[in-house]
């Protein structure tokens, strides 16, 4: 049994012997830092301004109708060009929207629009560097060890969550918003110099072997569609978050409901990514190998349970321990619907296909934040959540019975060959 778990231990660490994907996995750690860290000081500088739930919402969809007009071009580009050179750009923009936000906080403004014109740049990052990052992964490491370097990879970006809103609540409680982005620059930064310090000939995005026309920008969503595994796994993942996501009203909950000032905002947001980075470290060492299709549906379904508790609780405490369960299941469907997507796609339309996965992701994220500050304004604050946690509930007994070879699926497919 010892030396079981011994060997566990080495091959989850083995792939950390690859350079290039040490790299890659710090310049992502330290532009989610950064990512999350501005986030939590954003919604709370929002709030103060204008003490409208709505606006919350916009800072989602600021950052969400940019992302999804570029997401299919930013594909076709993983396809075509260099990835690493992609995400090295992407974190240079993070740092540009950082200083903005730094200089808007320096003027004082009283206004909420500036704002969102920078989480506007950002989403325009956001759409380049998700199926840039996505594609560029599989080339780091060999097919074996793959999925546990997806493990770790979503290791390093819960991780990358539990930290960063703790220290932007932190940094927001000591120093304000100025300490806050001026952090997030120095962050994006040392993530942009990181990534061209890759290795040229490890993540060199395979050749295009099409040239660039609507047929090649819309043959990702066709091979999507053309696979009901991946199709069921990623719009699953989609309208559960896209109902059950309760994130953009954190700042509500943090002022007026459980009164906990922008330290208690921080460890709110830290919450769920200390959930989902235990369950991701326990993937690390024991991948999801059997009941592929009961573990995803398994995990939605407990998301949706965590959020109702979470809506319903007045207790600082109740609410961290719900809030990282509904991390830890969220990881699930992540994990399963990552490895799905990359396993079954072949390498040279691998950025398009992660570009239409990256559509769903954004669209929950993102609109699901629009989303929930439109019911919060319509029903309020708790009775958006509820109802949000109940629909994630009903879209999971729909998928399954809509999806049944995602539902039955017992192990994961074999990669497929270029």
């Amino acid at each position: 049994m010892r030396s079981d778990q011994s060997a566990r231990r080495r091959a989850a660490f083995r792939i950390l012997a690859f350079a290039d994907f040490r790299r890659f996995l710090l310049a992502r750690l330290l532009a989610t830092l950064a990512a999350q860290m501005q986030i939590v000081t954003v919604g709370w500088q929002i709030y103060e301004i204008t003490h409208d739930p709505l606006d919350l919402g916009i800072v989602g969809l600021s950052q969400f109708v940019p992302f999804v007009l570029l997401i299919l071009s930013a594909g076709q580009a993983a396809d075509r060009h260099d990835r690493r050179r992609i995400l090295t750009l992407c974190y240079a923009v993070e740092a540009v929207c950082a200083m903005l936000l730094l200089v808007f906080t320096l003027q004082r403004i009283e206004s909420a629009w500036p704002v969102f014109g920078a989480m506007t740049l950002l989403g325009c990052a956001r759409a380049f560097s998700m199926p840039s990052s996505q594609a560029l992964l599989p080339n780091l490491v060999p097919t074996e060890s793959f999925p546990r370097a997806v493990a770790l990879n979503s290791s390093v970006f819960q991780v990358a969550t539990v930290v960063g809103p703790a220290i932007g609540g932190g940094v927001l409680s000591l120093g304000g918003p100025l300490a806050v982005y001026a952090t997030v620059l120095a962050l994006a930064v040392a993530a942009a110099l990181l990534m061209l310090w890759v290795k040229d000939r490890e993540v060199r995005a395979a050749p295009a072997r099409e040239p660039p026309s609507w047929e090649t920008l819309l043959s990702g969503l066709r091979f999507v569609r053309s696979k009901p595994v991946v199709f069921g796994a990623i719009s699953l993942d989609l309208f559960a978050v896209l109902f059950g996501g309760a994130t953009a009203l954190l700042p509500i909950y943090a002022s007026d409901i459980l009164q906990v000032g922008p330290g208690g905002l921080g460890l709110l947001r830290t919450a769920p990514g200390v959930g989902a980075s235990l369950f991701a470290i326990a993937l690390a060492f024991l991948p999801i190998t059997r009941h592929v299709g009961p573990w995803m549906f398994g995990g939605v379904a407990m998301f949706g349970a965590a959020t109702i508790v979470f809506g319903i609780s007045t207790h600082f405490v109740l609410s961290l321990v719900a809030l990282a369960v509904l991390g830890a299941a969220d990881m699930v469907s992540v994990y399963v619907r990552h490895l799905l997507v990359q396993l079954e796609t072949p390498d040279y339309i691998r950025g398009r296909v992660s570009a239409v996965s990256a559509v769903f992701i954004g669209a929950s994220n993102e609109l699901g934040e629009f989303e929930s500050g439109i019911t919060a304004k319509w029903w309020g604050t708790v009775r958006a959540v509820l109802v949000g946690g109940i629909a994630t509930l009903v879209v999971t007994g729909l998928w399954a019975r809509w999806f049944p070879v995602l539902w039955r699926m017992d192990e994961l497919p074999k990669p497929v060959r270029n």
